[in-house]
């Protein structure tokens, strides 16, 4: 068994999708001691911004006359892509940034989709926990609504394109007690995160399980 985790967080010991991220592993690794964890960061360890146009590039190239570059980009995006493909379970801790997916998700999506035949449903019912985060409060009725361009596109390339058994986990206002102006939703904040918690440890629980029950069907 080999679960893989994804993370995307610039804030390092203070991210908050990574802090849910470590729940769901620990559940996991809890339920499935001999699985093997395999991790990419790509907040602390970023994709080149240029692998994925060299890899589309060196997809309208013959083989033969392909440059280094685009030979090696290639040879990473399956790669990638093979990651990806071979997990058994997935854990993806995305963050919301600037109102959408950061750039090193966005070029991770896209070198992962490039790394592999059109249409390839790379996690074709592998159960996957997607986490994302955000500092304010996007929900209806807020000034915000509407503002957060990450979660819809996530659910389609992972659940749709991608295909997985999806499991999401939403954190709001996570910078409830750094800003000032977000005084007075402290005691929300706080509520919030405790439900994500909750939400993280059931997910991590339930993969385990899925994937012994899976395991033994086989």
């Amino acid at each position: 068994m080999k679960l893989l985790r994804i993370d995307a967080s610039i804030q390092g010991p203070r991210s908050a999708s990574s802090a849910l991220a470590d729940l769901v592993t620990a559940e996991f690794v809890a339920g499935q001691p001999e699985a093997t964890l395999q991790t990419r960061h790509l907040g602390a360890d970023p994709l080149p911004s240029d692998l994925w146009a060299t890899a589309v590039g060196a997809s309208f190239t013959p083989e033969a006359d392909r440059s280094p570059e685009q030979t090696a980009a290639v040879a990473r995006a399956k790669e990638l892509a093979d990651e990806l493909a071979s997990a058994d379970a997935v854990v993806l801790a995305l963050p919301l940034y600037n109102w959408g997916v950061s750039q090193h998700v966005k070029t991770w999506i896209d070198v992962v989709i490039a790394g592999a035949p059109a249409g390839t449903r790379l996690l074709d019912g592998t159960p996957t926990v997607l986490i994302t985060t955000r500092g304010g409060g996007y929900g209806p009725g807020t000034p915000k609504e509407g503002w957060d361009h990450s979660i819809d596109y996530l659910r389609r390339i992972v659940g749709e394109v991608w295909g997985a058994d999806l499991t999401v986990i939403e954190r709001e206002l996570t910078l409830a007690r750094v800003s000032p102006a977000m005084a007075g939703l402290v005691e929300l904040a706080d509520s919030v995160q405790q439900q994500a918690e909750q939400a993280a440890v059931a997910a991590g629980r339930a993969l385990a399980v899925q994937l012994d029950e899976e395991a033994n069907a086989a």
